[in-house]
């Protein structure tokens, strides 16, 4: 739909989804989250976490192919302390990395430079999403 465009939303599953990260650290920077907002791991359901890692490993094997990174981190900030942006609802952050994308721009400026647009790198993923439903 119209909303999940704007919204970012790649995929929706039955208890989980993923989508862009608004202020991605790289293109195709993904987050994936429960539907129900809680803050921590300890209050998911068994359904729910083996969902997350499901659409986690899909993220990885799409981005893999659509956009050829050389590595991956993959994390979760609890807690604002530890970074969370959004602290009560837990998602986890699936980001490609490639070699020699630090640079002195974020470094020395804390500027980032996207190569891409969100639009673009949108386009591009959410037919791969699309053919996993």
């Amino acid at each position: 739909s119209s909303n999940e465009k704007e919204d970012l939303v790649l995929f929706k599953g039955k208890k989980c989804f993923v989508l862009m990260n608004l202020y991605p650290y790289n293109p195709g920077h993904l987050m994936v989250a429960p539907y129900r907002h809680v803050g921590n791991l300890t209050e998911l359901d068994v359904d729910e976490r083996n969902e997350l890692m499901e659409l986690i490993v899909k993220s990885i094997a799409i981005l893999q192919k659509v956009m050829n990174p050389d590595g991956f981190n993959v994390g979760i900030n609890l807690g604002r302390v530890a970074g969370a942006g959004v602290e009560g609802h837990v998602h986890f952050h699936v980001v490609p990395r490639w070699s020699g994308d630090t640079n002195f721009m974020t470094v020395v400026g804390d500027v980032k430079v996207m190569p891409e647009l969100l639009s673009s790198t949108y386009e591009k993923l959410v037919v791969h999403f699309a053919k996993e439903k």
